[in-house]
Formats: structure tokens, C-alpha cells, sequence
């Protein structure tokens, strides 16, 4: 994918520049961690059982830990590679928390962490299409991110996506360590928040999904354990719980006040016990309730993200 800078009318070339060496790759991401991933970092170069973890990171958001692996050989499987490291995690959990708990000087206990969240990353200057086709999986808790370097200092992080595909891992792997980290981690689908039976919800849902994704190019669905989360960047613009017969959309990062609300329909929320800051809330229980819902979703956009 070529990328051009404007001088003037004219487009010209920005030249791309080998990244020399992972470890290069690795000072630059773990610096930007929080800007680029919103992740917190842990520590570098971890080692456990002969195993060595290029980067241990923590996401608050779903309380869970992030491996970060960065990759200048392209010869080597990442279903291998992920699920062996998803595997050390998940049998020795007692030293990551251990590994926190030294490194932030926090308290974090077993039963804080959401296992089933943990995830691993992989990042390289580019990746095979073998790799590339490997992460074509509906439940796969592994992301490959190109991390490219062009003259006049541009860096660019760029998340390969698999196309949306059914298909589960576990039912083309026998592989014994892929079972059994399979049994504790969960990359959740909509499907898992929404029931077969949720007719309305499920039909309100893919309305206002849609709306939402048109507001801005840069929108991104982020499926979590118990919301769907609308992102741009590394932040939230809106979140949504899913129930029977209604919707609950969380407007983040604001509150009652900080809204226009003629028909009084945004309620604050006990923010305190959540883990990404103050926000507020609207009901949606009917179609006719989505344009309301937009008008109130759009001054969060223009707030932040303008």
C-alpha cells in the first residue's frame, strides 16, 4: 500500500525504510503502548520455564494480560507460537500476577483477571499469506499488526483482519494444547451476547449498529465478554448491552449534564464500578428509539472525536 505526502498539487512518495531490528520494533512499541494499543505495560523480556515473552502487557478495559511478540523471521507458525504462549499463561498464572504485582506495585489477585480475555499479538514489518490465512478463524485470541517504517519519521501500526468466517479452531485442530487453552479463553461474536431467541433486540441491534459505523470511517466494533464496544482508535465513543428486549447504550467519557437531552432520557450511571471512566446511559426498545439514540451518540463524536 503506497503512501504519498501532498506537496502542494503534486503527490509524492513516502519510501518505506527497513526496520533493522526487533528489538527496535520492541523500545518503539512498549514507549507507545497506551497510544497505540491502550494497553498497560508490564514488562519487557520476561522469561519463564524456557520461555521468553518479548513484552507483558495488561489490558484494564477486560482486566486481562496481553503477550506482544515482535517478529523479524517469517518462518515460524502462529498458531504454534500463540497458543504455546496462552498455554505457559494459563498454567502458571500465580507468576504473572506475581510479575504485576512487582512491576506496578499493585495488589491485583487471581480472581481480578479475566483469563478468558488474554490474548496474544504478533508484530512484524509484513507476514506470509500462510500466516495471514492461519488467523482465519471466528475465535482465535490472536492479532497479527504490520509495523512499518517511512522517511519523515511516519510509523504505521496496521491490524490484518481475517474476513468473517464461521469457522471455529477447535473444529479443525485436535491439538491438544489448542483444546485446552481453548476451554479457558473465548474471543466472543455477537453472537454470544445476543440469543437466537432476542428477535427484537437482535433486529434493533443491526439497525443501530449500521447508523453508528456510517457516523465516521474510523468506527470499530469491539466485542467484549458482556458489551460491544464502538471504537475509534484506542478509545470508545459508545458502548452496548445487549438484553431481551431492549438495549442499554452507554455514551462514554460524558455525563447527564454534559448532554443535550430535550426528552430526558439519559440516566448517570454508578461509573466508579466500571472500569473505563464516568459515562451515562440511554434505553433503546424499539426501532423508533434509534434516532434519538444517534442525536445523543453524535455530540459524544463531536466532543471527541472531531
Amino acid at each position: 500500500m503506497p503512501i504519498f505526502k501532498i506537496e502542494g498539487q503534486i503527490l509524492a512518495s513516502v519510501k518505506e525504510l527497513q526496520i533493522d531490528l526487533e528489538k527496535d520494533m520492541q523500545n518503539l512499541t512498549e514507549t507507545n503502548l497506551e497510544l497505540v494499543f491502550d494497553l498497560k505495560f508490564i514488562s519487557s523480556e520476561f522469561s519463564l520455564h524456557n520461555f521468553r515473552i518479548d513484552t507483558l502487557a495488561f489490558d484494564d478495559e477486560n482486566n486481562s494480560f496481553v503477550i506482544i511478540e515482535y517478529k523479524r523471521d517469517r518462518s515460524f507458525s502462529i498458531i504454534d507460537q500463540g497458543y504455546a504462549y496462552l498455554s505457559l499463561m494459563l498454567n502458571n498464572k500465580a507468576d504473572f500476577i506475581l510479575e504485576y504485582n512487582e512491576r506496578t506495585g499493585k495488589s491485583l489477585k487471581r480472581e481480578d483477571v479475566d483469563w478468558s480475555q488474554s490474548r496474544v499479538l504478533f508484530l512484524a514489518n509484513s507476514f506470509t499469506a500462510y500466516q495471514q490465512n492461519a488467523i482465519n478463524f471466528k475465535d482465535l485470541p490472536i492479532e497479527l499488526w504490520e509495523v512499518k517504517k517511512f522517511s519523515n519519521d511516519l510509523v504505521l501500526f496496521n491490524q490484518l483482519k481475517s474476513p468473517e468466517t464461521s469457522e471455529s479452531i477447535k473444529t479443525v485442530s485436535k491439538n491438544k494444547t489448542i483444546e485446552n487453552v481453548g476451554k479457558e479463553i473465548k474471543k466472543y461474536t455477537i453472537d454470544d451476547l445476543i440469543k437466537n431467541d432476542w428477535h427484537n433486540s437482535r433486529n434493533i441491534f443491526d439497525n443501530i449498529q449500521e447508523r453508528i459505523l456510517n457516523l465516521d470511517s474510523r468506527v470499530v466494533i469491539k466485542i467484549n465478554q458482556n458489551y460491544i464496544a464502538f471504537k475509534i482508535g484506542t478509545n470508545n465513543l459508545c458502548a452496548i448491552h445487549v438484553y431481551k428486549s431492549k438495549l442499554d447504550l452507554e455514551l462514554l467519557r460524558v455525563e447527564k449534564k454534559d448532554i443535550k437531552d430535550p426528552e430526558n432520557k439519559v440516566f448517570d450511571t454508578p461509573w466508579e464500578e466500571r472500569g473505563y471512566g464516568r459515562f451515562c446511559a440511554t434505553t433503546i426498545t424499539t426501532t423508533d428509539d434509534i434516532d434519538y439514540a444517534l442525536f445523543l451518540v453524535k455530540q459524544v463524536h463531536e466532543k471527541f472525536f472531531k
